[in-house]
């Protein structure tokens, strides 16, 4: 550890043998997010964390905090997992690149520190875009262990207004690349996904997003009568059609406006404005009560989801969001709070329409407008069937204790090279 890293969630160093093990080898996932709970990615890595370590044994996640985000006065402590978490001091680029440069030492030393020795961990789980010569090479070697790699998201070019020239984009491809020619194994996010990967060789597991139904509190939003709640929560970008959805919503009737409200949590407006679809100009035709509540933290989100009918999402049928899945949609489900969406990457085969939400025809204005029309029409014993239904298929498809026994062994595999 250089002068320039600090460490919290230390722990002693365990009393075993001469590796200081007291137990069976356990994986090691090495993340470098505003972990667990800072978005979708520290999410789903925290899923799979405690999904990955089989039966007796927790996960140890060490973790790069990034350089150009607050460190949490009360940092969380996910159950679970066994956490640690580097803090490279300053934030200036002279400063983050060095760190990343020498992010593999600094892990393999944290992990050092916490007793770790050769033959203690099983497998180095890397999320893609962490997937560097530097951490491959380092890790594998060192730890004498196979390298896995989780892929969450494939990107198109046309998603970034400078495409190959965009930074972000030539290393998400760089480390793609790296890892169909290096890893013999992988999880993915979709079947398309890990239809790519299986091209290039690949043995790959599907785990979609999972959530932990327990952390989710019980759906309560008031009687459809008083009006219909509808809830976007995320940062939209060039991802999800924000623009559609309020263009959807102004095609209704002005009586039927005033019967919805929306809220847009994640993103100002002035945001929604730059960084999206959304063109302003819109909500000032429309009636209905639209409310921007920029970026809320987790606990606000799942009150939001625990008081509105149904969560909205309409995204592009191709490229990214075919390779991509929303994990907005399991953390509603989750919640007991219905979706209404149109059918991208596997959403088909876990939200079936008028079951655990409403399935719009596509992703058009139009479509938004017949499909929140349809809500309109509910009547509240069928409303709250759906959120049933919802909560009863994200506890069988997507929590983290329903994938556990299937994870952990696939991650094990002894499939080396």
């Amino acid at each position: 550890m250089n002068e320039q890293t600090v460490v919290a969630g230390r722990r002693p160093l365990p009393d075993g043998g001469p590796s200081g093990r007291t137990g069976p080898p356990r994986p090691l996932l090495v993340g470098a997010y505003a972990f667990p709970h800072g978005d979708a990615t520290s999410n789903r890595l925290l899923q799979l964390a405690r999904s990955a370590a089989p039966e007796g044994t927790r996960t140890l996640v060490v973790n790069d905090w990034p350089c150009e985000l607050a460190f949490p006065a009360r940092p969380p402590e996910p159950a679970g997992v066994d956490l640690v978490t580097l803090r490279v001091r300053g934030r200036h680029r002279l400063t983050r690149l060095p760190a990343r440069l020498a992010r593999p030492v600094r892990v393999l030393r944290a992990a050092r520190r916490q007793g770790v020795r050769r033959g203690d961990v099983s497998v180095v789980l890397l999320p893609m875009a962490l997937m560097t010569l530097g951490n491959w090479a380092v890790l594998r070697l060192a730890l004498r262990c196979p390298v896995v790699v989780d892929a969450s998201e494939r990107h198109d070019r046309r998603q970034f207004r400078h495409g190959w020239l965009t930074p972000y984009y030539v290393r998400h491809r760089w480390s793609t690349f790296l890892a169909t020619r290096l890893v013999d194994r992988a999880t993915a996010v979709s079947t398309t996904l890990a239809g790519y990967l299986t091209g290039h060789g690949m043995t790959v597991l599907v785990v979609p997003p999972q959530v932990d139904c327990d952390d989710f509190p019980a759906a309560r939003p008031p009687a459809l009568s008083t009006g219909l709640r509808l809830l976007y929560a995320g940062t939209p970008g060039r991802k999800d059609m924000l623009d559609v959805i309020l263009r959807g919503i102004s095609r209704l009737t002005p009586q039927q406006q005033r019967r919805v409200s929306l809220t847009i949590a994640g993103v100002t407006r002035e945001d929604a404005a730059t960084h999206s679809d959304l063109d302003v100009a819109v909500l000032d035709g429309i009636v209905a009560e639209v409310r921007f509540l920029g970026r809320v933290p987790r606990d606000t989100v799942l009150t939001l989801l625990a008081e509105s009918h149904f969560s909205m999402l309409v995204r592009p049928t191709g490229g990214y969001a075919a390779n991509g899945f929303p994990s907005k949609v399991p953390e509603s489900l989750a919640a007991g709070c219905p979706v209404l969406l149109n059918h991208t990457s596997d959403l088909a085969a876990h939200v079936h329409d008028g079951v655990e939400g409403l399935v719009l025809d596509g992703n058009g204005p139009d479509d938004v407008r017949w499909g929140i029309e349809r809500a309109l029409r509910l009547r509240d014993e069928e409303w709250t069937a759906m959120s049933r239904a919802a909560r009863s298929r994200a506890r069988g498809s997507f929590d983290h204790r329903t994938w556990r026994a299937e994870v952990s062994a696939f991650l094990v595999a002894d499939d080396r090279r």
